[in-house]
């Protein structure tokens, strides 16, 4: 009696996670340029606000982490948002008269991929 056909069924997952985790750096032209929390925050929304308008600037967006020293922040953002919050970090621009950049370092679908950046791992 032979043996049945094994079937194999492939399942792919096209982004299954609700959240997007983004490590972002704010750099200024000039130095000593400093925001608080709520600043910073502040400027992600009226980011999204300019390109976007009022409805897609009341995304779920929260700052997880955030450091003054550095200017930089963990982000989540519901996964539909991604790209929005993208797009409107890279075209701002301006913060008070000062020029000023979003530098996206690291996005992630889960939290803990950006706790660690194999480029800065120091072997001693």
């Amino acid at each position: 009696m032979p043996a049945p056909a094994t079937t194999y069924e492939r399942i792919v997952y096209k982004n299954p996670s609700e959240y997007q985790y983004m490590k972002v750096c704010l750099e200024f032209q000039d130095c000593g340029v400093g925001l608080n929390a709520a600043q910073f925050k502040q400027l992600l929304i009226s980011a999204l606000k300019d390109l976007f308008g009022e409805v897609d600037a009341a995304l779920p967006l929260d700052v997880l982490t955030y450091e003054e020293k550095t200017l930089s922040a963990i982000l989540r953002i519901c996964s539909s948002g991604l790209v929005k919050l993208w797009s409107s970090l890279t075209l701002l621009g301006s913060y008070k008269g000062k020029n000023c950049a979003f530098r996206v370092i690291q996005v992630s679908p889960f939290l803990l991929a950006l706790s660690g950046n194999s480029r800065e791992l120091v072997l001693n």
